[in-house]
């Protein structure tokens, strides 16, 4: 490929990646905002914001698999499309509900964006410049996360929370017109089915088994596990999931090409992505309801004293991604998480009431600094070992594994916090609308269900590292050449 056209292609991924990272850091801090121009109880509100990652998760594994075979440029494109459309049409929704279904289709457009951004880099970059790539990628995510909480409390305090939805609107379309022009609407159909048709009996249980998993991880935690839409949801999983994968099994064009996981490079990278996400979004999780709650900051300084964890990601990210490509990928990524370790270890040991931030700062920025060197190494051996045929769906793959982590991360959690916070408050402290705790006595209690999680997430991090390791112990060339298994 033309030396410059592929970096005009990582321009679009990475704006995309952008609007992804904004999306998240921007809203949060908008929701007293929006909870009082909606007149919204704190249940929407905080279903205004896990809407989206819950209708993201479920559609990003078939979004990638679709575009392996129909195009990954096109489904792209629209999600970019169809993002930046719904966004102007949020900033005019009158009432909560409306506000989560117009979400949910904006965790489409994000969908569709999220699972083919690394494919398509992955196919314009050849393999010993990939890991560089996917670091920009990731060095972009990092600013968002940065300049998210400022540019929400700015956007908020200045114009009012519609402007968190109608800022996206500008830029999705520079996104669409700009992906138009570099990518164009040509595309390889790399995967196309050739009998059988498309694998519909995969895509529906597939589609009600993760939405019945992902509405219990969600719903137990921020309202009642004893609630029979916790146990009817848990039991739609259990009873469809496993019927998903027989379809899958059968089908000559299934969802998901189960022989992936048979590759240990690939399946090694999964576990690892999946128990870094579970981590990281549990210790930010933690970090907002201390600094909310307990030292009694508001959203936006709160948000403010998280930038450590996005720091070292911003510096760090393009460097390990070169150090992937010279040296394999195995020994940086491991490397990442084994930082991951000590930072989290740091917290367990240090986060007291009286703890100077910049000790905080510091355990966060080693946390960030791991981040950095495990994120793009570890993608871009995934998308090495998938090969070219299935690099949409694995993405897709990564994509939904590392959200699961996120969401798992809310379902350990939250009863830690509902543990020594009342449940409205807990709530009331995640949305913005309250700083501090009325109960000083549940401070304490609080303080050491925080330690629990932290070493929680350290000795998760410990497993990630071992499976890293391993994924090339047996010789890196060996594994991540390995041809993948054909149906």
């Amino acid at each position: 490929m033309n030396d410059s056209r592929k970096w005009w292609i990582l321009s679009v991924t990475s704006l995309g990646s952008l609007l992804s990272a904004l999306n998240f850091s921007t809203l949060i801090i908008a929701l007293p905002d929006l909870l009082k121009g909606l007149e919204a109880s704190l249940l929407q509100a905080m279903w205004v914001m896990l809407s989206y990652m819950v209708a993201q998760t479920v559609m990003v594994l078939m979004a990638g698999s679709l575009a392996d075979r129909f195009g990954r440029k096109r489904i792209y494109i629209g999600g970019m499309l169809l993002f930046t459309v719904v966004s102007l049409i949020a900033g005019f929704a009158g009432n909560a509900p409306l506000l989560i279904v117009l979400r949910i289709l904006q965790g489409i457009g994000g969908a569709m964006i999220m699972a083919n951004s690394t494919a398509i880099v992955a196919d314009a970059f050849p393999r010993e410049e990939l890991g560089r790539a996917l670091g920009v990628n990731i060095m972009v995510v990092a600013v968002g996360q940065i300049i998210g909480p400022v540019l929400g409390g700015w956007l908020t305090e200045s114009f009012g929370w519609e402007w968190t939805f109608w800022f996206n609107v500008p830029f999705g379309l520079i996104g669409v017109i700009w992906g138009m022009k570099v990518l164009g609407l040509k595309d390889d159909k790399l995967a196309a089915p050739k009998t059988g048709g498309l694998d519909r009996g995969g895509a529906v249980t597939y589609v009600l088994s993760i939405t019945g998993l992902l509405i219990a991880l969600t719903w137990g935690p921020i309202q009642s596990w004893t609630s029979p839409v916790v146990w009817i949801s848990g039991l739609v999983f259990v009873i469809l999931f496993p019927a998903f994968l027989r379809c899958e099994k059968r089908h000559p064009n299934a969802l998901l090409h189960l022989p992936l996981f048979a590759n240990r490079v690939f399946s090694f990278g999964i576990i690892s992505a999946t128990l870094n996400a579970l981590a990281r979004m549990g210790i930010m999780f933690m970090l907002i309801f201390y600094f909310q709650g307990a030292l009694e900051k508001d959203a936006l300084v709160a948000g403010i004293m998280t930038i450590p964890l996005a720091a070292g990601m911003l510096v760090v990210s393009p460097l390990a991604g070169y150090l992937g490509d010279k040296y394999g990928e195995t020994m940086p990524a491991t490397l990442g998480l084994f930082l991951n370790i000590f930072g989290m270890a740091g917290l367990a040991l240090d986060t007291e009431l009286s703890t100077p931030f910049w000790h905080l700062a510091l355990y966060m920025t080693i946390i960030s600094v791991g981040a950095g060197l495990f994120n793009s190494p570890n993608s871009s051996s995934i998308m090495n070992a998938a090969g070219p045929k299935y690099r949409g769906e694995a993405s897709g793959i990564r994509s939904l594994t590392t959200n699961m982590g996120m969401m798992l991360s809310i379902a350990f959690s939250m009863p830690i916090v509902t543990h020594s916070i009342p449940h409205e408050a807990m709530l009331a402290i995640f949305s913005g609308t309250q700083v501090g705790m009325d109960d000083k006595s549940s401070l304490h209690g609080f303080i050491t269900g925080l330690h629990g999680v932290f070493w929680f997430m350290a000795a998760l991090m410990a497993i990630a590292t071992v499976m890293s390791y391993l994924r090339s112990h047996r010789g890196s060339r060996a594994a991540s050449g390995a041809t993948l298994p054909h149906k």
